[in-house]
C-alpha cells in the first residue's frame, strides 16, 4: 500500500492538475467530489494527507459546496487551495468577504513569516510570481492560524496554523504559471505530511498485474484495442499477466490514422505474440454515420458500435468473461459530475460507464488509475517501443471528431492524405517531440480558389497544434510562417479536394484541443 493523498474537489477546472503535480513528485492522490467524502468515507480511504480544492461557488452562500467536518478531525496535515483557504476560514471561524479588489491571473506574493510550506522555496522578505482566480477574500483567520504571505489584493494569501498543520493558499500552486508551486506542493506531501513518494511506474507495474491475476482468475479476456497508446500499453500489461487467456481484438473502424492499422497487427501479432483478431469495419462505421453531423451523437454511435463489436467476437471465444478497455483517471474524472447532480458535458467518453449493462462482460480497466504520460512510461517499462509510445494523442473515436458534419470515406481520406504531410512537415522540422498533440480538421466549408487556370470549389483544411503537459490547459504552437506557409503548400498540391489552409491560435482554455 502506498502513502495516499486526498484530492477534496470543489468544481475547479484544474482540480486535476493538483494530482498531476503530487504525481510528478511521486505521490499517490486521489480526487473525490466533495459531497463523496465524509467520516465513513474517510476512515475508509485513510489519506495521509488532504488537499481541498479550488471552486467556482462563493462560500458567502449558504447552497456553495461544503466540507465535511470530519476532514479536521483526521489528525492529517490538510491545504486548502483556493476556494479551499476560504472554506477553511469560514468553516473554523474566520471570515471571508466580498472583495472589489479581485485577482485573475498572474500576481506577486511577499513572504512575510517562515513556514514549513515555504522551506528552502521562499524566505521571508522575498517576492514571487503566483496565479490567482478569485473574488472572494479571506478577511479575517480563525484563532491559531498566522499570515505567511500576503498579495496586494489578499492580505492574507498564505495561511498556517502550524501546530494543526493546516495551511491553505489563496493561489492556484498547481498551475505552471505559480513556478515553484510544485515545490511547495512537495514541502506539503513530504516535509509537512512525511511521506516518502514511492510512487513509481516499475512499482505501478508490479501492482497492476498482481490485481489482473486476482481479478481474472483462470478466464479469458477480451482487450479492445483502438490503435492508441493507451488500449496498447493496457494489452501488454494484461498479456505480461495472464499470457494466453488474453485475446484482442483490434476493430479497424476506417477512422484512423495513415498507416496505424498495419502498425497495430505487426506490433501485437509479430512483436508480442498476442492472440488478434483484426475485425475490419469499415463499412460497418461509416454507414452508422451517415448523415450524422452532432459530435455527441458521433461520439456515442460509435462506441455503442465499438461493443457491438465485441458482443459479437466475445460469443465466439470460450470463457470470454472480462474486457478490458484503456480508460483513464482523467475518462474517469470528466465523466462524473463533481457536486453529484446535472453538470455540463463538455464531451462524453465512449469508454466510461454504463457499458457493462449492454453486454455480457465485466470490465479490466489496469490503467484507470494513470494520466497519459504516466500511461506512456508504463509502455516504456514494458518495452514498447518509443516511437509508438511517444505518438501524439489520438482520440477514440478517430478521423470523426476531426471532420466537422457528416462524416464519409472520401471525407476521411482526404483527412488522412493531409494529415500524413503535415506530421511529416512536423518531423522534418524535429519540431514532433516539442509539440503535445498536432493533427489536421477537414472543416464542412467550401471555398473558391485557382489552380491553374481552372477556378475550385473546394474544402478548407485547419491545422492544430497545441503544447501541454497533460491536456488540460493548452498554448498553440507558434510555427513560423515559413513552416505554415510549407505546410500549406504541399497540402494543396498534394491532396486533391483541399484549397485553402489555416492554422488554429486557440488555446484550451477557452477552447478544446480537439475540435468536438
Amino acid at each position: 500500500m502506498h502513502d495516499r493523498v486526498l484530492i477534496v474537489d470543489f468544481g475547479s477546472q484544474v482540480t486535476q492538475l493538483i494530482a498531476r503535480r503530487l504525481r510528478e513528485n511521486g505521490v499517490y492522490c486521489e480526487i473525490h467530489p466533495f459531497n463523496r467524502v465524509d467520516k465513513g468515507f474517510l476512515d475508509d480511504f485513510a489519506p495521509r494527507a488532504i488537499i481541498l480544492s479550488g471552486g467556482p461557488a462563493s462560500v458567502k452562500i449558504d447552497t456553495s459546496p461544503k466540507a465535511d467536518p470530519a476532514i479536521y478531525e483526521q489528525a492529517v496535515p490538510v491545504l486548502g487551495i483556493c476556494y479551499g483557504e476560504q472554506m477553511i476560514c469560514a468553516q473554523l471561524g474566520g471570515d471571508v468577504e466580498s472583495s472589489d479588489h479581485r485577482e485573475f491571473g498572474r500576481a506577486m506574493v511577499d513572504v512575510v513569516k517562515a513556514s514549513r510550506l515555504f522551506e528552502g522555496v521562499w524566505e521571508p522578505g522575498t517576492r514571487h510570481q503566483v496565479w490567482m482566480s478569485h473574488g472572494d477574500r479571506v478577511n479575517a483567520i480563525p484563532d491559531g492560524f498566522e499570515i505567511i504571505a500576503k498579495s496586494d489584493g489578499a492580505p492574507f494569501a498564505a495561511i498556517a496554523d502550524e501546530r494543526r498543520n493546516i495551511y491553505a493558499v489563496q493561489f492556484h500552486p498547481e498551475v505552471m504559471h505559480t513556478p515553484d508551486g510544485a515545490k511547495l506542493l512537495k514541502n506539503f506531501t513530504h516535509k509537512i505530511a512525511g511521506l516518502s513518494g514511492d510512487w513509481t511506474m516499475a512499482a505501478f507495474r508490479d501492482e497492476a498485474i498482481a490485481k489482473i491475476r486476482e481479478q481474472v482468475g483462470d478466464a479469458r479476456v477480451i482487450c479492445g484495442l483502438s490503435g492508441g497508446v493507451d488500449s496498447s500499453v493496457a494489452a501488454v500489461l494484461i498479456h505480461e499477466a495472464i499470457g494466453e487467456q488474453l485475446t484482442c481484438v483490434f476493430v479497424d473502424t476506417g477512422l484512423m490514422r495513415a498507416g496505424e492499422g498495419e502498425e497495430v497487427v505487426r506490433l501485437f501479432r509479430d512483436s508480442y505474440n498476442i492472440p488478434l483478431i483484426h475485425v475490419e469495419a469499415e463499412d460497418l462505421f461509416l454507414g452508422k454515420l451517415a448523415g450524422v453531423d452532432d459530435p455527441e451523437k458521433k461520439r456515442k454511435i460509435i462506441g455503442s458500435l465499438f461493443i457491438d463489436v465485441f458482443d459479437k467476437e466475445a460469443s465466439q471465444i470460450e470463457n470470454a468473461s472480462f474486457l478490458a478497455q484503456g480508460t483513464l483517471y482523467p475518462d474517469v474524472i470528466e465523466s462524473v459530475s463533481f457536486d453529484g447532480g446535472p453538470s455540463v458535458t463538455i464531451k462524453s467518453h465512449h469508454n466510461v460507464g454504463g457499458l457493462p449493462e449492454r453486454m455480457n462482460l465485466k470490465l479490466v480497466e489496469p490503467l484507470r488509475e494513470l494520466f497519459k504520460d504516466e500511461v506512456r512510461a508504463l509502455g516504456r517499462e514494458l518495452g514498447l517501443p518509443e516511437h509508438f509510445v511517444g505518438r501524439h494523442p489520438f482520440p477514440g473515436p478517430g478521423l470523426a471528431i476531426r471532420i466537422p458534419g457528416e462524416v464519409t470515406k472520401e471525407k476521411a481520406d482526404i483527412l488522412r492524405k493531409a494529415d500524413t504531410i503535415y506530421l511529416d512537415e512536423i518531423r522534418k522540422a524535429g519540431l514532433y517531440d516539442a509539440i503535445w498533440q498536432a493533427f489536421s480538421v477537414l472543416l464542412p466549408v467550401r471555398t473558391v480558389g485557382v489552380m491553374g487556370d481552372e477556378r475550385t470549389y473546394d474544402h478548407v483544411l485547419a491545422l492544430r497544434a497545441v503544447t501541454s503537459t497533460d491536456g488540460m490547459t493548452a498554448d498553440y504552437y507558434p510555427f513560423p510562417h515559413d513552416f505554415l506557409g510549407q505546410c500549406a503548400t504541399r497540402i494543396i498540391n498534394e491532396v486533391r479536394g483541399v484549397n485553402r489552409v489555416v492554422y488554429d491560435v486557440t488555446s484550451k482554455p477557452p477552447g478544446t484541443i480537439e475540435w468536438e
